[in-house]
């Protein structure tokens, strides 16, 4: 069996999403099982000598001057684990939970945390095995770290909380006991140790941005679309344009826009007509993707750092033998790149929507009112560009930074915090309206593309075309737009469109 291979070093995006959705299981490096051992003997030594260490002899945070006497110190690791989770709201879906587990796992492998081996492997058994902690999804400020979340994670791994097993939910006691996986008998130091990370921030973050990077190639190809059957210019995608203004992502929209509309009978037979210039929602897609391609790719390179770092407090340097507290459990690099990408996401859905009215409105596109036939008796489109422009304005709303607020916690001991998984969070929710509005105008564009008969479409957007149609019959008369809606989200979701048309073209960038 293959498995992915956790060294706290060079955990990959792909390597991730092959974990989460593909089913691989996981495993320790010999490295990373060294470290952990040497960093806990660090912790052991220090314990011997009596040294007051922040988390480990003391309290939390604004108690962080009260010493814990040895004989408590067991006791403190269960408390913290109990009176952290404090989560509220819905529970975080099996996926990103998964995500969170591995990333966890992969922090404390790195050997900066001082955790037993014992419990590390316990969480990688609890991963393998398909015992999935129940998280409320709100609750955590982004410093330190995701402790309410995390915490209800760690419960589990005690006998306390809750976990989905085998599809069910169930008292964490129980779903260990059913998975045949011993509880934790925590240490000093381990009930921080498990709490005191980012990984519940980063863990959506991370399904946010692989699905944001099959978005953007997605919305080139119904850019493409629409460019046809609006009776665009391919002028403005010349490779000359772009290279005086180098910007990459610009240039690597562009340069898919023009393999998907390559040969194009329908863009040739209008390439004398008396238009000077097309509008902006078509001519400038290649700039305003690619804006969002480059905030995207920023957003990617902050996360895959994040998931090979050490956010732990204190901080365990056992090659000098130092116990460090700082401040890397603190999101906020986290919480400016998911702001940044949040705007991002809305302004492709935000130009995908005016290609949509552009799409269903007779007067811009010459195509019949809303895309159907006997208009009136018939509404066809009118109301999905409705939700396209509902959704878009929900957007607008949500992609207002989290990251611009902080509210003191702990007695004002923190004083500044990241809002960072609320910044993911809010995230998350525009990625799947943005692909709700791409949906929309691949739905509209197909309906316009029936027109052309006699025409050939580009190469890549008869790709696409001809998987809708397998899927999407043409709209004759209204039925449950709805429906329609959901098997397109389906298919750009899963990538399926974005399949077909690479299968014609070769990889888009």
């Amino acid at each position: 069996m293959e498995y992915i291979i956790l060294d706290g070093q060079s955990l990959t995006l792909e390597e991730l999403i092959r974990a989460v959705r593909d089913g691989k299981k996981v495993m320790l490096s010999e490295t990373a099982e060294v470290n952990v051992v040497r960093a806990r003997q660090t912790i052991e030594n220090a314990l011997q000598s009596k040294h007051v260490i922040y988390g480990i002899t003391t309290g939390f945070g604004a108690l962080s001057e009260v010493v814990i006497s040895k004989d408590q110190t067991k006791q403190l690791q269960k408390n913290i684990l109990m009176s952290h989770a404090a989560g509220v709201g819905n529970y975080l879906d099996e996926e990103t939970t998964k995500a969170i587990l591995i990333l966890r796992i992969n922090d404390l492998a790195k050997g900066n945390a001082g955790i037993k081996p014992e419990t590390l492997k316990t969480l990688v058994e609890m991963f393998n095995k398909g015992v999935y902690p129940l998280m409320p999804e709100k609750g955590s400020v982004g410093a330190s770290g995701d402790l309410a979340p995390l915490a209800h994670m760690s419960l589990v791994l005690i006998g306390y909380g809750q976990a989905i097993y085998k599809g069910k939910i169930m008292n964490g006691d129980h779903a260990m006991k059913e998975a045949g996986i011993p509880f934790v008998d925590l240490d000093a130091g381990e009930g921080l140790a498990l709490i005191n990370g980012t990984q519940v921030m980063t863990g959506i973050g991370a399904l946010t941005v692989y699905s944001a990077l099959n978005l953007l190639k997605t919305a080139d190809i119904a850019a493409g679309m629409s460019l046809e059957v609006l009776l665009a210019s391919n002028i403005e995608l010349d490779k000359k344009i772009h290279d005086v203004r180098p910007h990459p992502g610009q240039i690597i929209s562009a340069d898919n826009l023009r393999r998907i509309t390559q040969n194009s009978e329908i863009v040739s037979s209008h390439k004398d007509c008396s238009r000077v210039q097309d509008a902006y929602s078509i001519r400038c897609s290649p700039q305003v993707h690619g804006a969002s391609l480059d905030a995207l790719h920023y957003a990617q390179r902050v996360i895959e750092i994040e998931m090979n770092s050490a956010t732990d407090n204190p901080l365990i340097f056992s090659e000098s033998n130092q116990i460090v507290s700082g401040g890397n459990f603190h999101g906020q690099p986290v919480a400016l790149a998911m702001d940044f990408l949040a705007i991002a996401l809305s302004e492709i859905a935000n130009i995908s929507e005016r290609r949509i009215e552009r799409l269903v409105n007779p007067q811009l596109s010459g195509l019949p009112a809303f895309l159907i036939r006997d208009a009136g008796l018939n509404s066809g489109f009118m109301i999905a560009q409705y939700t396209a422009a509902s959704l878009v304005s929900e957007n607008k709303v949500l992609a207002h930074p989290a990251s611009v607020d902080s509210i003191p916690t702990s007695a004002n001991k923190e004083d500044h915090v990241s809002m960072g998984t609320i910044a993911s969070r809010k995230c998350r929710e525009i990625l799947k309206n943005a692909e709700h509005v791409i949906s929309i105008e691949l739905l509209c564009a197909a309906q316009a593309m029936d027109l052309f008969t006699n025409l050939k479409a580009g190469a890549g957007t008869m790709e696409a075309y001809n998987l809708i149609r397998k899927h999407i019959s043409h709209m004759e008369q209204d039925r449950i737009v709805a429906d329609d809606i959901n098997t397109m989200y389906k298919l750009a979701h899963e990538g399926k469109i974005l399949k077909a048309v690479e299968n014609k073209i070769g990889k888009l960038n």
